[in-house]
C-alpha cells in the first residue's frame, strides 16, 4: 500500500502521544455531551475550541491545507470535514464530531458519531455496524499481521450488516504530523503489504454509508456527502499496534442503544 517509511514509537514518544490521545478523546467526550436540539454546528465548534484551549492544547484542524474549522463536524448525510456554521442540529440527527489536537507536539485525533434524541432503528443498526467494523480493525492492529488484511476486515464486517464504506477518504498513521505513512483505507486486500509492526500508531476511522459508497464534496472544497443523501456513520480511534493486542491511545466506551 506504501512504500514511504513508516514511523515506529518508543518509549517516551508513546508516552506523549498516549497524553495527546487521551486529552483528545476527553474534548471529543464533552463535545459530543453539548450536542442538542437546536445548536448550531457553528456553536458546537466554538465550543470545542474553548475546550482545546482550556488545555493548553492547539487544534491539529484548523488551518491545515487551510481548513476553517477548530474541528470537523458533519450532520447525517455529511460524511466528514463538516465546517461548523449555521446549520442547526435537529431531534433525531446523527452528527458526527471529529477532534484532532496538538499537545507539546503531538497529534490526538479520534471521532464519534452522536445520535441526537431517538433514531430510527436502521440508523442504529448503521452507526453499531460502523463502531464494530472500527474493533474488528482494532483485532487485527498487532505485530505481524498485513495492512491489508486489517483494512479488508472492515469492508467485509461493513458489507456483512448490509452497508457500505467510503473509499476516497481514508484512515492513515500519526504522530508528530496529523497524517503520516501508511494510508489506512476501510477496504483492502488480505495479505497486502506493509506488515504492521509493534510501535506503529494508525489513525483508524471507519466512513460508512448507509446507501450508496459513493460521495462528493461540496463547493466548500471540504464537506463530504453521500450522493444519495442518504446518512453517513464515523469513528475513529488513535491505535498503538502491539505484540498479541492493540493499545487503543483515545479509550472510550462503546455506544449502547
Amino acid at each position: 500500500m506504501t512504500k514511504e517509511k513508516i514511523n515506529i514509537r518508543t518509549g517516551r514518544q508513546v508516552d506523549m502521544m498516549r497524553s495527546a490521545g487521551e486529552t483528545a478523546c476527553e474534548i471529543l467526550q464533552l463535545t459530543a455531551k453539548g450536542i442538542k436540539p437546536g445548536i448550531t454546528t457553528r456553536e458546537v465548534d466554538l465550543y470545542a475550541a474553548e475546550l482545546i484551549a482550556e488545555r493548553g492544547c492547539k487544534s491539529a484542524f484548523l488551518g491545515y491545507r487551510n481548513f476553517p474549522g477548530n474541528i470537523c463536524i458533519s450532520v447525517n448525510e455529511e460524511v466528514v470535514h463538516g465546517i461548523g456554521g449555521p446549520r442547526k442540529v435537529k431531534y433525531g440527527d446523527i452528527v458526527k464530531i471529529d477532534v484532532g489536537i496538538i499537545k507539546d507536539g503531538w497529534v490526538g485525533d479520534n471521532a464519534l458519531t452522536v445520535p441526537v434524541g431517538t433514531v430510527s432503528p436502521e440508523i442504529q443498526r448503521l452507526l453499531m455496524a460502523t463502531e464494530e467494523s472500527l474493533h474488528v480493525a482494532i483485532e487485527h492492529a498487532v505485530h505481524g499481521e498485513m495492512l491489508g488484511t486489517m483494512c479488508a476486515a472492515i469492508e467485509e464486517h461493513v458489507i456483512s450488516k448490509g452497508f457500505t464504506v467510503v473509499r476516497e477518504v481514508v484512515g492513515h498513521g500519526v504522530g508528530r504530523k496529523l497524517h503520516e505513512s501508511p494510508q489506512v483505507p476501510n477496504y483492502g486486500r488480505k495479505g497486502e503489504k506493509p506488515r504492521l509492526r509493534e510501535g506503529m500508531i494508525l489513525a483508524i476511522e471507519p466512513m460508512v454509508n448507509e446507501g450508496t459508497a459513493r460521495v462528493k464534496v461540496l463547493s466548500d472544497k471540504w464537506t463530504v456527502v453521500t450522493m444519495d443523501r442518504k446518512p453517513s456513520a464515523h469513528f475513529e480511534h488513535t491505535v498503538l499496534v502491539g505484540k498479541g493486542k492493540a493499545e487503543i491511545l483515545t479509550p472510550r466506551p462503546r455506544l449502547i442503544f
